[in-house]
């Protein structure tokens, strides 16, 4: 209950970034936790489908509905609040797990992969601290290409010693299923180029169109119904008849559309014109993409193996999500600062000082740029998934396929795989 509000009645910045960590560490237990539960417990397709459409909703809406959230408490508390909220509902999951939940040993236990570990965590905070060194530095200083370089390289140690250990973090028979890999590939991808409407998206309502936080968040549920709609159609509807390939295919293409028609905004835009359209069409998108992606990176796979599934699936969500995010913003704050020194000149200096207006058009320029490099993520996500995605319905083959309603301490297992799993 203590880490839930992660910072909230933080001091200083150093006990913010410590309660924080500490927050990630036990929410990357919870999260795959609950979608290896999940996946174990629903093996008939109709009940999968209606499970995993719900949890698809929710997790394309959990974003959009966090801002609306975040926006009220925010402009009516205060920022503290955003993380303080956080012990009622884990309030609510404690309740609930101790009325719901049966404490089983599992039959299996299995041995976390320190090496492994050590390795992927590097790797991922070398690539997204590289990303992020870019937007204050540039991309040729040491400090940058130095920390991309050894992300890589970590990266590439990572899958080796997969290969090689005696209890692998991810197992190389999970991701290597063409369906799986193709899967967490999406939910990476989907991580990475969705923060490009959040955030630019954020950024314009209120600093050019003057929204207040809680009309911005609001100005985000029609996307929210969208997704919810979409990833339902998807998963009980159409995955079943169709699988992943053509949704996911089809989804990434969405939201590359959605994203292309933002970059038609301007400083003199409207929300109904310029923004309504292709942020519901941009729903549509995640709503295929994410729901079919979830129910495919957890089909086919043992019991034992459920967790680790799960886990990839999580934790390629939160990747590429700050991935996306460092890379994002900082072709932003370039796109912003190559548009004002290319326009600058004594008609548009007031007071020795770069003209609003040539400010807000700079805002606009870095805004439209994301936008486009954004969609460009979604477009190589459509070609690089279709391709690899196997076209068809889903088809359990091999031993592990899930044949009948797993046992109770089979559930237990994969929550205990899922938990050591999931650190990154």
């Amino acid at each position: 209950m203590a880490t839930a509000s992660g910072g909230r009645a933080a001091t200083s910045f150093g006990m913010l970034v410590a309660a924080r960590a500490v927050q990630g560490a036990f929410g990357a237990l919870l999260a795959p936790a609950a979608l290896s539960i999940l996946s174990t417990t629903f093996s008939d397709p109709k009940d999968r489908g209606k499970a995993f459409g719900v949890y698809g909703a929710i997790v394309g809406a959990g974003g959009a509905i966090g801002l609306v959230l975040g926006g009220i408490l925010t402009e009516y508390l205060s920022w503290r609040w955003c993380l303080y909220v956080n012990l009622f509902f884990a309030g609510l999951a404690v309740i609930g797990a101790v009325l719901l939940l049966k404490n089983q040993r599992a039959s299996i236990r299995p041995r976390l992969d320190l090496p492994g570990v050590a390795l992927v965590s590097a790797s991922m905070f070398c690539l997204v601290y590289g990303f992020s060194n870019a937007a204050t530095h540039n991309w040729g200083t040491p400090s940058t290409y130095g920390f991309l370089t050894a992300g890589v390289a970590l990266l590439a140690g990572f899958a080796f010693w997969q290969t090689r250990a005696a209890s692998p973090l991810l197992p190389p028979r999970v991701v290597l299923d063409r369906n799986r890999g193709g899967a967490y590939l999406a939910v990476l991808i989907t991580g990475a180029g969705m923060f490009g409407i959040f955030l630019f998206l954020t950024y314009y309502l209120q600093q050019t169109l003057g929204y207040s936080p809680v009309v911005s968040g609001v100005a985000f549920l029609p996307m929210i119904a969208m997704v919810v709609v979409a990833a339902n159609l998807s998963n009980v509807v159409l995955l079943p008849r169709l699988g992943p390939k053509p949704l996911v295919t089809a989804g990434m293409l969405f939201a590359a559309g959605g994203l292309v028609w933002l970059t038609r905004i301007g400083a003199g835009s409207d929300y109904a014109t310029a923004v309504l359209g292709p942020l519901m069409v941009a729903g549509l998108g995640l709503g295929f993409t994410i729901a079919p992606s979830m129910n495919t990176g957890t089909f086919g796979v043992a019991p034992q193996d459920a967790g680790v599934a799960s886990a990839t699936l999580n934790t390629g969500q939160q990747v590429g999500g700050s991935i996306g995010t460092s890379l994002l913003n900082t072709i932003f704050a370039s796109a912003v600062a190559r548009y004002l020194t290319g326009h600058l000149s004594p008609a548009t200096m007031v007071h020795g000082h770069p003209a609003p207006s040539l400010i807000q058009m700079s805002l606009i320029h870095g805004y439209t740029t994301g936008f486009w490099v954004a969609a460009a993520i979604f477009g190589a996500g459509a070609v690089i998934c279709g391709a690899l995605l196997r076209s068809g319905p889903l088809r359990a083959s091999g031993p592990a396929a899930p044949s009948a309603r797993p046992a109770p301490h089979e559930a237990i297992t994969a929550t205990i795989g899922a938990a050591l799993g999931a650190v990154r």
